[in-house]
């Protein structure tokens, strides 16, 4: 029948609110594990963190409204079937709308991956190391440091700059030498009004020796090659956004098969699993 339910005690809450703040949302095995909140947290299990963190964030989002419909779920002691009735009901809801109640998938992750967010954080990391311009380029704590002087951000930042940086050197915008971060010095990185700046002086240097005629088609050429190199950037840009939204689904596959996997643990102990 699994061990009966312990109430949550409000030390025990306390806890589990700190723990999130530090290791953030979804990591359970992060808070429990570490010493600060082990010696409260001992007893809970992942699944105890997870229920108590998504009832704890219903409660304070939608109120007496949503806390009201809780007593449905509740077993009948004089029915011996209803617990599986219970078990088959509860198991299922999470898992039709794990898309929006999933704790895995926090507000920061989300923020991520929308487009203004992410290119905010590029214009500050960016800004960072233009402002600061180090030979050797400035690891995570300095360009948060910064950034933290100059801007408002959400309170995990450091873990949103840390991925934001990961991407930007993958897309080959950064360059990372040991653990600092600078940007590329290479003609790859010049931007198409950069590029429109020295075939400009280009024609100037040669303008006396070439005709009319001459200098209207390198002209041409030239604006040619401008909106040509844009349309490749534009399409770059879709295909990042079709990147980033493969990867949102990817974390949500990842959060819908973790909370199967711990379902189904519960179950092979013989444990019954409610769902809030």
């Amino acid at each position: 029948m699994g061990n009966p339910k312990q109430k949550w005690t409000s030390e025990e809450e306390e806890a589990l609110r700190a723990g999130v703040a530090k290791h953030g949302t979804g990591k359970w095995k992060d808070i429990q594990r570490d010493p600060e909140f082990n010696t409260v947290l001992f007893s809970r299990t992942n699944i105890d963190l997870k229920d108590k963190w998504r009832n704890m964030s219903v409660s304070a989002g939608q109120g007496p409204r949503e806390k009201s419909r809780t007593p449905k779920t509740k077993p009948n002691p004089d029915a011996p079937a209803t617990p599986l009735a219970i078990l088959q009901t509860s198991t299922a809801a999470p898992v039709a709308n794990i898309a929006t109640t999933d704790p895995n998938m926090d507000d920061s992750s989300k923020s991520l991956m929308d487009g203004k967010n992410a290119s905010r954080y590029n214009a500050m990391i960016f800004e960072a190391l233009s402002t600061l311009k180090e030979p050797d380029g400035l690891d995570t704590g300095k360009i948060v440091s910064f950034i933290e002087k100059r801007h408002e951000v959400p309170q995990n930042f450091r873990r949103l700059l840390s991925t934001r940086l990961r991407r930007l050197v993958a897309q080959d915008k950064l360059e990372k030498v040991q653990n600092c971060y600078k940007m590329k010095n290479d003609a790859s990185s010049e931007t198409p009004t950069q590029k429109q700046d020295i075939q400009c002086k280009q024609l100037q240097s040669i303008d006396d020796v070439l005709t009319e005629d001459t200098i209207k088609e390198i002209a041409e050429a030239a604006a040619y090659k401008i909106a040509e190199a844009e349309n490749k950037l534009f399409v770059a840009a879709e295909a990042i956004k079709e990147a980033e939204r493969i990867s949102k689904m990817a974390e949500d596959t990842d959060s819908l098969l973790q909370l199967a996997k711990e379902i189904f643990e519960k179950c092979s102990q013989g444990q019954m699993v409610f769902m809030a």
